[in-house]
Protein backbone atom coordinates (compact mmCIF):
# COMPACT_ATOMS: atom_id res chain seq x y z
CA UNK A 1 0.00 0.00 0.00
CA UNK A 2 2.75 2.40 0.84
CA UNK A 3 4.68 1.75 -2.36
CA UNK A 4 1.53 2.18 -4.37
CA UNK A 5 1.27 5.57 -2.47
CA UNK A 6 4.81 6.49 -3.17
CA UNK A 7 4.43 6.18 -6.90
CA UNK A 8 1.40 7.82 -6.99
CA UNK A 9 3.32 10.60 -5.13
CA UNK A 10 6.27 10.62 -6.89
CA UNK A 11 4.37 10.35 -10.53
CA UNK A 12 1.62 13.36 -8.95
CA UNK A 13 4.99 15.66 -8.44
CA UNK A 14 6.99 14.92 -11.92
CA UNK A 15 4.25 16.11 -13.55
CA UNK A 16 4.14 18.99 -11.54
CA UNK A 17 7.83 19.50 -12.21
CA UNK A 18 6.57 19.48 -16.08
CA UNK A 19 4.11 22.18 -15.82
CA UNK A 20 6.29 24.42 -13.51
CA UNK A 21 8.87 24.19 -15.89
CA UNK A 22 6.69 25.06 -18.78
CA UNK A 23 4.95 27.68 -16.94
CA UNK A 24 7.25 29.02 -14.35
CA UNK A 25 5.87 30.98 -10.98
CA UNK A 26 6.74 34.75 -11.03
CA UNK A 27 9.90 35.24 -9.09
CA UNK A 28 10.14 31.87 -7.83
CA UNK A 29 12.71 29.08 -8.84
CA UNK A 30 12.31 25.28 -7.64
CA UNK A 31 14.23 22.18 -7.86
CA UNK A 32 13.50 18.50 -6.37
CA UNK A 33 16.94 17.01 -4.86
CA UNK A 34 18.09 14.42 -7.53
CA UNK A 35 18.23 12.21 -4.67
CA UNK A 36 14.85 12.56 -3.58
CA UNK A 37 12.05 13.98 -5.33
CA UNK A 38 9.74 14.46 -1.95
CA UNK A 39 12.68 17.17 -1.04
CA UNK A 40 12.19 20.27 -3.43
CA UNK A 41 14.61 23.71 -2.36
CA UNK A 42 13.04 26.69 -4.05
CA UNK A 43 14.15 30.46 -4.25
CA UNK A 44 12.30 33.19 -4.19
CA UNK A 45 13.54 36.27 -5.88
CA UNK A 46 12.53 39.32 -4.11
CA UNK A 47 9.90 41.20 -5.98
CA UNK A 48 9.97 44.56 -7.11
CA UNK A 49 9.04 47.62 -4.69
CA UNK A 50 8.79 45.29 -1.72
CA UNK A 51 11.16 45.21 1.18
CA UNK A 52 12.55 42.05 -0.06
CA UNK A 53 13.26 43.58 -3.30
CA UNK A 54 17.40 42.88 -4.13
CA UNK A 55 16.94 39.41 -1.83
CA UNK A 56 17.30 36.16 -2.89
CA UNK A 57 15.09 33.65 -0.32
CA UNK A 58 15.59 29.72 -0.57
CA UNK A 59 13.25 27.23 1.31
CA UNK A 60 12.32 23.54 0.72
CA UNK A 61 9.35 21.67 0.44
CA UNK A 62 9.14 18.41 2.43
CA UNK A 63 6.41 16.49 0.84
CA UNK A 64 4.97 13.71 2.47
CA UNK A 65 4.09 9.94 0.90
CA UNK A 66 0.72 10.76 0.53
CA UNK A 67 1.09 13.87 -1.91
CA UNK A 68 -1.26 15.40 -2.89
CA UNK A 69 -3.84 14.05 -0.53
CA UNK A 70 -1.61 15.54 2.28
CA UNK A 71 0.00 18.79 1.96
CA UNK A 72 4.01 19.13 2.72
CA UNK A 73 5.72 20.98 5.14
CA UNK A 74 7.33 24.59 4.25
CA UNK A 75 10.98 25.89 5.21
CA UNK A 76 12.61 28.97 5.16
CA UNK A 77 15.81 28.48 4.90
CA UNK A 78 17.25 32.42 4.13
CA UNK A 79 17.25 34.62 7.06
CA UNK A 80 14.55 37.25 5.66
CA UNK A 81 12.55 39.31 8.44
CA UNK A 82 9.41 37.82 7.98
CA UNK A 83 9.50 33.95 8.42
CA UNK A 84 12.18 32.08 11.57
CA UNK A 85 14.22 29.89 9.41
CA UNK A 86 14.39 25.90 9.69
CA UNK A 87 10.92 26.14 10.92
CA UNK A 88 7.96 24.93 9.82
CA UNK A 89 5.46 27.70 8.59
CA UNK A 90 1.83 27.46 9.65
CA UNK A 91 0.29 28.23 6.75
CA UNK A 92 -3.23 26.98 5.06
CA UNK A 93 -1.25 25.65 2.53
CA UNK A 94 1.12 23.52 4.72
CA UNK A 95 1.12 20.38 6.64
CA UNK A 96 -0.20 22.64 9.88
CA UNK A 97 -3.66 22.98 8.22
CA UNK A 98 -4.28 19.71 6.20
CA UNK A 99 -8.07 20.40 6.97
CA UNK A 100 -7.80 22.97 4.68
CA UNK A 101 -5.59 21.24 1.78
CA UNK A 102 -6.75 20.39 -1.39
CA UNK A 103 -5.43 17.44 -3.42
CA UNK A 104 -6.20 19.66 -6.59
CA UNK A 105 -3.31 21.91 -5.69
CA UNK A 106 0.03 21.60 -7.14
CA UNK A 107 3.49 22.34 -6.41
CA UNK A 108 2.88 26.31 -8.50
CA UNK A 109 -0.44 26.82 -6.21
CA UNK A 110 2.00 25.81 -2.75
CA UNK A 111 4.72 28.41 -4.24
CA UNK A 112 2.32 31.17 -5.12
CA UNK A 113 0.78 31.25 -2.03
CA UNK A 114 4.27 30.95 0.08
CA UNK A 115 5.23 34.41 -2.02
CA UNK A 116 1.64 35.71 -1.37
CA UNK A 117 1.71 35.55 2.15
CA UNK A 118 4.95 36.90 2.31
CA UNK A 119 4.56 39.71 0.81
CA UNK A 120 1.69 40.56 3.24
CA UNK A 121 2.29 41.51 7.21
CA UNK A 122 -0.61 39.39 9.32
CA UNK A 123 1.55 36.96 11.50
CA UNK A 124 1.04 33.18 12.43
CA UNK A 125 3.63 30.43 13.57
CA UNK A 126 6.64 30.70 12.30
CA UNK A 127 6.31 34.30 11.28
CA UNK A 128 8.68 37.24 13.09
CA UNK A 129 8.12 41.13 13.17
CA UNK A 130 10.79 43.12 11.78
CA UNK A 131 10.16 46.47 10.31
CA UNK A 132 10.91 46.96 6.38
CA UNK A 133 14.41 48.85 6.81
CA UNK A 134 15.12 45.50 8.30
CA UNK A 135 13.72 43.39 6.03
CA UNK A 136 15.69 45.58 3.60
CA UNK A 137 19.18 44.19 5.29
CA UNK A 138 18.36 40.61 5.40
CA UNK A 139 17.95 41.25 2.09
CA UNK A 140 20.85 42.80 1.11
CA UNK A 141 22.95 40.03 3.53
CA UNK A 142 21.06 37.21 1.95
CA UNK A 143 23.03 37.02 -1.12
CA UNK A 144 26.61 35.99 0.42
CA UNK A 145 24.69 34.02 3.60
CA UNK A 146 23.11 31.56 0.04
CA UNK A 147 26.64 30.85 -1.21
CA UNK A 148 27.23 29.03 1.72
CA UNK A 149 24.49 26.51 1.25
CA UNK A 150 25.78 23.85 -0.92
CA UNK A 151 21.95 23.11 -1.94
CA UNK A 152 21.54 26.05 -3.14
CA UNK A 153 24.45 26.52 -5.09
CA UNK A 154 24.26 22.65 -6.80
CA UNK A 155 20.71 23.19 -7.25
CA UNK A 156 20.30 26.98 -8.50
CA UNK A 157 24.00 27.34 -10.44
CA UNK A 158 23.09 30.05 -12.39
CA UNK A 159 21.51 32.15 -9.57
CA UNK A 160 24.34 31.51 -7.76
CA UNK A 161 26.57 32.67 -10.64
CA UNK A 162 24.35 36.15 -10.61
CA UNK A 163 24.83 36.13 -6.72
CA UNK A 164 28.73 36.36 -7.42
CA UNK A 165 28.84 38.44 -10.00
CA UNK A 166 26.94 40.91 -8.03
CA UNK A 167 28.77 40.51 -4.90
CA UNK A 168 31.91 41.22 -6.92
CA UNK A 169 30.49 44.48 -8.32
CA UNK A 170 29.53 45.49 -4.12
CA UNK A 171 33.38 45.13 -3.44
CA UNK A 172 34.32 47.15 -6.99
CA UNK A 173 32.16 49.87 -5.45
CA UNK A 174 33.52 49.92 -2.13
CA UNK A 175 37.14 49.69 -2.80
CA UNK A 176 36.27 52.69 -5.46
CA UNK A 177 34.72 54.65 -2.70
CA UNK A 178 37.48 53.94 -0.40
CA UNK A 179 40.17 55.30 -2.59
CA UNK A 180 37.95 57.70 -3.27
CA UNK A 181 37.84 58.84 1.03
CA UNK A 182 41.11 58.51 1.22
CA UNK A 183 42.33 60.79 -1.77
CA UNK A 184 40.07 63.26 -0.54
CA UNK A 185 41.85 62.93 2.87
CA UNK A 186 45.06 63.16 1.35
CA UNK A 187 44.00 66.61 -0.42
CA UNK A 188 41.94 67.92 2.42
CA UNK A 189 44.83 68.06 4.98
CA UNK A 190 48.16 69.34 3.03
CA UNK A 191 45.17 72.27 2.04
CA UNK A 192 44.29 73.02 5.82
CA UNK A 193 48.21 72.97 6.74
CA UNK A 194 48.24 75.57 3.48
CA UNK A 195 46.05 77.17 5.26
CA UNK A 196 46.88 77.61 8.23
CA UNK A 197 50.43 78.65 6.82
CA UNK A 198 48.85 81.04 4.85
CA UNK A 199 47.33 82.89 7.59
CA UNK A 200 50.48 82.98 9.81
CA UNK A 201 52.04 84.86 7.15
CA UNK A 202 49.43 87.57 6.98
CA UNK A 203 49.47 88.29 10.80
CA UNK A 204 53.35 88.59 10.56
CA UNK A 205 53.18 90.53 7.48
CA UNK A 206 50.64 92.83 9.23
CA UNK A 207 52.26 92.65 12.45
CA UNK A 208 55.38 93.86 10.12
CA UNK A 209 53.57 96.77 8.63
CA UNK A 210 52.27 97.97 11.94
CA UNK A 211 55.72 97.89 13.29
CA UNK A 212 57.13 99.86 10.77
CA UNK A 213 54.56 102.49 10.63
CA UNK A 214 55.06 102.77 14.10
CA UNK A 215 58.49 103.30 13.61
CA UNK A 216 58.48 105.90 11.33
CA UNK A 217 56.05 107.54 12.93
CA UNK A 218 57.89 108.06 16.13
CA UNK A 219 61.09 109.65 13.86
CA UNK A 220 58.85 111.50 12.42
CA UNK A 221 57.80 112.98 15.37
CA UNK A 222 61.30 113.11 16.95
CA UNK A 223 62.74 115.21 14.08
CA UNK A 224 60.11 117.59 14.13
CA UNK A 225 60.61 118.50 17.52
Amino acid sequence: MSSRKLNASNSRLKQDYLRLKKDPVPYITAEPLPSNILEWHYVVCGPENTPYEGGYYHGKLVFPNEFPFKPPAIYMLTPNGRFKTNKKLCLSISDFHPDTWNPAWSVSTILTGLLSFMNEKCPTLGSVETTDHDKRQFAYNSLEYNLKNKDFCDLFPDIAAEIRVELNKRSVLQSTLENQNNSNRSVVEPSSIQSCITNLIVIIGFAAFAFTVKYVMQHTTQGTD
